[in-house]
């Protein structure tokens, strides 16, 4: 099955908005680098799939940076790199993470630890670095944060990964309550299914069937449906709405 289609156009929602994307080269995030430009957002591309980024940061006239989230130090250098490059940032999307299948009994710590520290640890670092930004230059902010559906339902063999998403939503409360007072806005979305590169060296057309069986539309998502909303939240629209752990999940989850 092929995957979506990138967004190859649209208007000026986010027009002079300046967005900084973690794990922006593909997928999820590559789509929600490409909409944002498409509205007018300059946009930075942070990923280590440096082949990857560059083509995409290129087609969409962004610009991008190599990152080692796994390395703290890369995480919070190469981050103010992208929000001093940008003149500072609007908008932070994290979307980097990685996901890992491993029976609860049989998780290691080395597993555990590289899981939290790419999907909730380097996370940590990239907001405090996108909200000092945000703070110094007083004018507010919007962070959007994504998560899983796991966060919420949990999901077998996949303990560890759940667990890192739990904190992603944790977290995104926190900041929320923390930095709202300076005008700073912090969501986090929660992807059901989704028709990404993650998982499709693997993923059959079987298993796409009794995936999409779980949903009352009765189909998976694309990388695209989690964008809709991600820019909703990136833009003027979403300004009274912060602390959110919003599902997109056509519906599998409604909690």
């Amino acid at each position: 099955m092929s995957e979506p289609s990138m967004t190859t156009s649209g208007g000026d929602r986010l027009a002079g908005k300046r967005v900084v994307v973690i794990g922006g080269a593909r997928g999820i995030g590559g789509e929600i680098a490409t909409r944002f430009a498409s509205e007018g957002a300059q946009v930075a591309v942070l990923d280590r799939l440096v082949e990857c980024g560059t083509l995409l940061a290129e087609q969409i006239g962004a610009s991008f940076f190599e990152v080692d989230l796994i390395d703290p130090v890369s995480a919070e250098t190469v981050t103010a790199d992208a929000v001093a490059a940008l003149g500072g940032v609007d908008v932070l999307v994290n979307s980097a993470g990685i996901l890992r299948f491993s029976p609860l009994l049989d998780v290691t710590v080395a597993e555990w630890n590289e899981i939290f520290s790419i999907n909730t640890r380097a996370m940590l670092t990239t907001m405090q670095v996108a909200a000092r930004a945000m703070i110094a230059a007083d004018h507010g902010g919007k962070i959007i944060n994504i998560a899983s559906m796991a966060a919420k339902a949990g999901g077998a063999n996949e303990g560890h990964y759940a667990a890192s998403k739990a904190a992603v939503v944790a977290l995104t409360r926190v900041a929320a309550l923390e930095w709202g007072v300076h005008g700073i806005t912090a969501n986090s979305l929660c992807p059901g299914y989704i028709l990404t590169e993650m998982g499709a060296d693997t993923r059959t057309d079987d298993d796409v069937a009794t995936w999409s069986s779980f949903s009352p539309l009765g189909r998976l998502g694309d990388a695209a449906d989690v964008a809709r909303v991600a820019l909703f939240l990136a833009s003027e629209d979403s300004d009274y709405l912060t602390g959110q752990a919003i599902n997109v999940t056509g519906g599998m989850v409604m909690h």
